[in-house]
């Protein structure tokens, strides 16, 4: 089979199409014929070298979490889901023809296989995040870099628990952030001002890493109230960095329901293939995302 895989840790012209074996589900495990694969920022973090407090990373290495397809095999001790069925959830190597899922969900009915890998970790992490910074229903949520995969899924999710969000994106996102139910405002000088203008600020949470950690604990007035998933010196300002993922099965299960209740959508920016990988990690990378980057199998 075709996989991406990397030998040494480095830029994007690290990852290379290769042949290799076909990996087989073991316990606990199902195998799908993989349709399309989640671009995560951890992808090219991983790649790059960085720890993100999971475990080393082994060389050569494959690449990817995230995927959805159709289970062509099932490990010993799996119930409840069948050769054929239409499956998304989280693994390991999924930039691949082939991928090994621990966790995983039927698709929900009218989702394309497109559309379904781009969910899995990023519903993961911010149901985690929302949970971790600890913000209810009646309060409000900064995010800052919000347009991206986490962001959108944030947006709705907090929404649909009753919180106010304003989210921080780029001019050109300002309406997609609208859409998604956010009061909007741009980076660049004078945010914070902006910011404030637009409510007290009870929780916030860092999904772009572009050093505004300070900010965010002056707009909410306790370190403790601000979480960070892209910033690796956060700790340093008393921030907490959120790398490590909690219940996936239990996020997948809230993908699908709010998914089925129509509370969440995250579109599909651009999709790539894999022998494209590298250039969707420049693009993932440069950030400015709406939704979601996918690569087709």
């Amino acid at each position: 089979m075709k996989k991406v895989s990397f030998a040494e840790f480095g830029g994007p012209d690290v990852l290379h199409l290769v042949d290799a074996e076909e990996p087989h589900a073991g316990p606990d495990q199902v195998r799908i014929a993989v349709r399309a694969a989640g671009v995560n920022p951890a992808d090219w973090r991983v790649r790059e070298g960085q720890r993100l407090g999971a475990h080393p990373v082994e060389l050569p290495s494959g690449v990817g979490l995230d995927a959805s397809g159709v289970v062509d095999e099932v490990g010993e001790g799996v119930e409840g889901v069948e050769v054929g069925d239409h499956v998304f959830g989280e693994g390991a190597s999924t930039y691949a023809e082939f991928a090994v899922l621990s966790a995983w969900a039927r698709m929900p009915e009218g989702l394309t296989f497109e559309e379904a890998a781009g969910y899995p970790s990023v519903v993961e992490t911010a149901l985690r995040i929302i949970r971790e910074v600890g913000v209810q229903s009646g309060q409000t949520l900064l995010v800052s870099g919000a347009s991206g995969g986490v962001g959108s899924a944030v947006l709705q999710i907090a929404r649909d628990r009753g919180i106010t969000v304003i989210g921080t994106a780029g001019a050109a996102n300002q309406e997609y952030l609208r859409s998604l139910g956010a009061l909007a405002t741009t980076y660049g000088e004078g945010w914070v001002e902006r910011v404030r203008r637009l409510g007290r600020i009870d929780a916030a949470l860092d999904l772009a890493g572009s050093g505004v950690i300070r900010e965010l604990v002056e707009l909410t007035g306790d370190p403790q109230k601000v979480i960070s998933i892209a910033d690796l010196d956060a700790p340093d300002l008393g921030v907490r960095f959120s790398g490590v993922a909690g219940s996936v099965p239990a996020a997948l299960a809230e993908a699908v329901s709010l998914i089925s209740r129509k509370k969440l959508h995250i579109p599909v920016e651009k999709s790539y293939t894999l022998a494209e990988a590298a250039a969707a990690h420049i693009d993932s990378q440069a950030g400015h995302t709406r939704g979601r980057r996918v690569i087709v199998v």
